[in-house]
């Protein structure tokens, strides 16, 4: 059972680094039940290549994490968050998502918004990918909103990390609820080949500032691990939504708290296989990290 367990957690980490540290981060977490999407997987694994683990975020970034001393924001993120946009093509594209809903993420939702703030439409032409900037800003738009409700609600750090992550991506898919309807053409637009990088990027992101805001200071592969594992369980959590006929999205919040508590409850065992590891390697007067690295490896 404990070789199935720790198959399904680290199937292509291990291969990459050959072994696993004992040391385990503050946050457990591991693999969800459910298949992680292929969308968000490649996410994680665009982000992790951009990412160094080390001490320094450990240091750096509390369990509130995207505090920042001085204006309350992330600094890692609102650094370069919407600076490729102009301030009139800014509050062209914040405008036009007042008219996705009616016009879908189109051009016509774009000339739409540069009439409502006073613009000439042709701006529209200023931007090169239309509609995928669009649902780019849309994205952006959220997750600043995502670290600033982090910021403000006291009350998540009194939650414990499981609640804590599943209270953070139930919110910001509450975002996206307004545009449920056409929702599908945004994931279509970011599916193209020429928007697929950014949105790999954005989505990274988007878990990295979760697991931030749920104190996890993981600086070896759990780090790594528990991005790809967060990211299956939103885009899994996500496509549910579309379909979602309840009130409210009742089922889907059902749904996304089965998985993070299967996911937080699979570590449970695999950190029991650690410890039954350690007695048998004591006994046996080997290295216990020996014989967990060989339990991970087959």
């Amino acid at each position: 059972m404990y070789r199935s367990a720790a198959r399904r957690l680290l199937p292509a980490l291990c291969r990459r680094t050959g072994h696993l540290r004992s040391q385990a981060s503050p946050v457990g977490f591991s693999a969800p039940i459910i298949p992680p999407a292929a969308f968000f997987v490649t996410a994680a694994s665009e982000n992790a290549r951009n990412h160094k683990p080390n001490s320094f975020e450990s240091a750096n970034h509390p369990s509130s994490s995207s505090t920042s001393s001085g204006e309350g924001r992330n600094p890692r993120f609102t650094a370069g968050a919407k600076a490729h946009w102009q301030e009139e093509q800014a509050s062209v594209l914040q405008a036009s998502l007042c008219h996705v809903i009616r016009l879908g993420w189109s051009d016509a939702a774009m000339i739409a918004g540069a009439k409502e703030v006073g613009v000439s439409p042709s701006i529209v032409g200023s931007f090169p990918r239309k509609e995928a900037e669009l649902v780019e800003f849309f994205m952006e738009d959220c997750l600043q909103k995502l670290i600033d409700i982090i910021d403000m609600k006291e009350d998540l750090k009194t939650l414990i990390p499981s609640h804590r992550v599943a209270k953070l991506v139930r919110i910001r898919l509450e975002m996206q609820a307004p545009y449920i309807s056409k929702w599908p053409q945004a994931l279509s637009v970011q599916a193209q080949p020429s928007n697929v990088s950014t949105s790999f990027k954005q989505r990274a992101m988007l878990v990295d500032e979760i697991w931030h805001a749920a104190g996890d200071e993981a600086t070896d592969t759990d780090w790594y691990v528990k991005r790809t594992i967060l990211g299956g369980i939103y885009s899994a959590a996500e496509l549910y939504m579309l379909t979602d006929t309840s009130p409210d999205f009742q089922d889907t919040w059902e749904f996304l708290d089965e998985r993070i508590r299967d996911a937080f409850n699979l570590k449970k065992t695999v950190q029991e296989a650690k410890y039954l590891a350690e007695a048998v390697g004591a006994g046996m007067g080997g290295s216990a990290q020996e014989f967990v690295k060989k339990l991970f490896q087959r």
